[in-house]
């Protein structure tokens, strides 16, 4: 066996040589053919199948001349036979303590942990502090009854015995960071004495940033967020150093970045207790892509839409705002007909930011130049020129048409399915000059802000008012004051009530103006409409009123007219496709599933998808960041923009990804999108993990074992929510960004009983 000593021997400190002498022990004791323990330095020992992943890992580190403890293995086949020899397991005991003297560490070797596909981190037990023959005998056996898997199977199973260290300082290091997804950074998570309380989550390490070459970057301690400043680091800038070393060997040595547990001890010297491969990386934007956000298209999109709703509204918005961008010059042609300025990221509106001017340029000093060419540029000043004093007037006429066809309209009921299909398609191309004219004069037009000013949703807020005061009934109100609709957002499948407001509430303009009214679906059958509120039953339409009632709206500027089309627009496509879906004979939630382009094929008479009976609704996704950028159709939120590097107002993002779902406690009945809340994470909650929408822990490090594997699920896990198990208590709706950090109860939602939640 290879000494402490003659590791850490000269030439060989923090694993720089090859080790010292080599005592192979006796052929029949450690021979091929022996089915005893196994020392780590033997060939043998550095087989997966036989010795498990963890003992063939370290076994290869040392072989290479890495700082790992002597040891041996009992391999798979032995254990699991019991055809271990106990006299040769003895002596092999006997010779690693020092008769008993030293205590041991009895850990888990399977072949099924610690691989590139998946690590099982924490799943198998590890016995510490092992002193004596019986307990030595007695922590192999709970070892070899830890490959018990709760599905019923058993996993190989050999075991790893090794001397156990009082280490000073221990933790994990990561040859790559995997909770940013950064392959050109190292991370390290340290705290006093070893690594084991670190990785069962019972506390948090002081994190370090390292580059490749060991440039410490940044650390950051777990109870604040702030640079560490006391005098007394836990890891010196040389120890820094000797660890990105000992990254880079072990990278050189299984060709890839390293997951690895290490230690200090007492005399400064570093040891290598496990390493494996990194199996869960964070997903990472790539270089340029495209900086989303919700921005000013969730004022008029602000929930989750069906395909037909994507189709219907989001495709004209994004067609009308490239085409002002492209009228004003802000970007050029190529670009826009290749980048949608719109899109849907699970459902919901997103614009691209940048193309719309809503972010600052990355470089200010760039801003002052203009790269367009000259015509271009001269093309774009003439235009915007004759737009600015004509734009009232082109937003008048379009206005004026828009209500004319409005007004025209049969009511749908009366359509049959052809002119169901071309009224349709006019909503389309209407919705794209709306648009387009809403963007240019938004742009153009200076916005008035004196007390006169009115805004459609001020103006809807103060006829809702005055309409409840009259005592028109809620059924009627929309019939009544079209302008109402406003503050309601568009859906096929189903809307709440009107908002609540007092006598006067127009004056609160720009505080409630844009209010919006939560989304509900609700099951109705073939041929009936699908979670419409007593606010709006089917008898009511925009459509088919006479123009005088649609002009009787009080004056609006001409954005504000241009806003309130939009939405009279998007209510008659509304109506029409509830009629559609009568005509069909189909649930209203059913045809949103359908995209528009089938739609228009089904309504010149083409059949129905085959497979639309097997088409299921997009599961309920949550509220997008500010502002992100997605990575293989992933939601990273833009760091910056959440005023932390991953660290938000309730905790530390350690698996990427957003997640909405009910609060449970891990006891009792499991709810349907369960975001499981605790106070630390425990490795033995991992069997609860799959099936689970995301995590949430009051303590715990990153690093963790169970960390880990939350990352390999991709379940978005939030560490460090202060008084999280009080705060969100089972039943509440909750909303996770394990990128961010934050964890927030969801708009509108209220405790939901557990029991009662399936």
């Amino acid at each position: 066996m290879t000494t402490l000593d003659e590791r850490h021997g000269e030439g060989a400190r923090d694993g720089d040589g090859r080790g010292g002498a080599v005592h192979p022990g006796p052929v029949e004791a450690y021979g091929r053919a022996a089915p005893g323990p196994v020392p780590l330095d033997q060939p043998v020992a550095a087989a997966p199948r036989t010795a498990g992943s963890k003992a063939a890992n370290l076994a290869r580190a040392a072989r290479a001349g890495l700082p790992v403890l002597p040891g041996f293995v009992i391999p798979h086949t032995a254990a699991t036979h019991r055809g271990t020899d106990e006299a040769i397991l003895r002596r092999a005991w006997h010779e690693l303590s020092d008769g008993g003297t030293l205590p041991l560490v009895v850990r888990s070797s399977s072949p099924q942990e610690d691989t590139e596909e998946s690590s099982l981190a924490g799943q198998f037990a590890s016995v510490l502090d092992v002193r004596g023959w019986a307990s030595f005998r007695t922590a192999v056996r709970n070892v070899l009854d830890s490959a018990r898997r709760p599905d019923g199977s058993t996993a190989p199973m050999a075991v790893l015995v090794q001397p156990m260290l009082a280490a000073r300082v221990g933790g994990v290091m990561f040859g790559a960071d995997p909770v940013a997804g950064r392959t050109d950074r190292l991370l390290v998570s340290a705290v006093r004495g070893g690594p084991d309380s670190l990785v069962s989550g019972e506390q948090a390490g002081t994190d370090h940033w390292l580059s490749r070459s060991g440039l410490l970057l940044r650390t950051e301690r777990p109870e604040t967020g702030v640079p560490r400043a006391d005098s007394e680091p836990l890891l010196t800038r040389a120890q820094l150093l000797r660890l990105a070393r000992l990254a880079r060997r072990a990278r050189r040595v299984f060709g890839g970045p390293q997951d690895i547990e290490f230690g200090f001890d007492g005399d400064g010297r570093l040891w290598l207790f496990q390493s494996r491969p990194i199996t869960a990386m964070a997903v990472r934007p790539a270089r340029g892509a495209r900086l989303l956000g919700p921005g000013p298209v969730a004022e008029t999109l602000p929930e989750q839409l069906a395909p037909l709703e994507e189709d219907l509204w989001v495709a004209p918005m994004a067609r009308g705002l490239a085409a002002a961008l492209d009228i004003g010059g802000s970007a050029p042609r190529r670009l826009l007909r290749t980048v949608p300025v719109v899109t849907t990221v699970g459902g919901r509106a997103a614009a691209d930011l940048r193309l719309l001017g809503a972010v600052p340029p990355r470089h200010r000093w760039l801003a002052l130049l203009n790269p367009a060419p000259g015509a271009r540029r001269l093309g774009s000043a003439w235009r915007v020129g004759r737009l600015g004093a004509a734009l009232p007037g082109l937003a008048t006429d379009l206005v004026a048409d828009v209500d004319a066809r409005l007004a025209g309209i049969p009511a749908p009921s009366t359509l049959d399915s052809a002119a169901l299909a071309a009224e349709l398609r006019w909503t389309r191309a209407a919705l794209v000059s709306l648009h387009a004219q809403e963007a240019l004069t938004g742009a153009l037009l200076p916005e008035r802000r004196d007390k006169n000013h009115r805004t459609a949703a001020g103006t809807a807020l103060t006829a809702l008012s005055r309409a409840r005061a009259r005592g028109v009934p809620e059924e009627r109100i929309i019939a009544t004051d079209p302008v109402v609709l406003t503050l309601t957002a568009p859906s096929v499948r189903g809307r709440g009530r009107l908002p609540a407001v007092t006598p006067g509430a127009g004056t609160a303009v720009r505080e409630q103006g844009r209010a919006r009214v939560e989304q509900q679906s609700e099951t109705a059958g073939p041929g009936q409409q699908s979670g419409r509120g007593p606010a709006h039953e089917r008898a009511l339409s925009v459509a088919g009123r006479p123009a005088a009632h649609l002009s009787a709206t009080p004056a609006l500027p001409p954005r504000e007219s241009l806003r309130l089309r939009i939405r009279w627009v998007q209510e008659l496509q509304v109506r029409l496709v509830l009629e559609t879906a009568r005509l069909l004979g189909l649930d209203a939630g059913r045809l949103a599933l359908l995209r528009w382009k089938e739609l228009a094929e089904v309504l010149d008479g083409a059949p129905l998808p085959g497979d639309l009976a097997e088409r299921l609704p997009a599961p309920e996704s949550p509220p997008l960041p500010d502002a992100f950028r997605l990575a293989e159709s992933t939601v990273v939120a833009e760091r910056g923009s959440t005023g932390g590097r991953g660290r938000g107002a309730d905790g530390r993002g350690v698996s990427g990804g957003w997640a909405v779902g009910t609060v449970w406690d891990g006891t009792g009945p499991r709810p349907p999108g369960a975001v499981l809340v605790v106070r630390t994470l425990d490795p033995a909650l991992a069997p609860l993990l799959p099936g689970l929408t995301g995590l949430v822990a009051q303590t715990g490090s990153p690093l963790s074992h169970l960390a880990v594997l939350a990352r390999e699920f991709g379940l978005p896990t939030v560490v460090g929510a202060a008084d999280a198990v009080r705060r969100f208590p089972p039943g509440s709706r909750l909303t996770v960004d394990g990128t961010t950090g934050d964890v927030r109860v969801a708009v509108g939602s209220a405790p939901v009983p557990v029991e009662d939640a399936s």
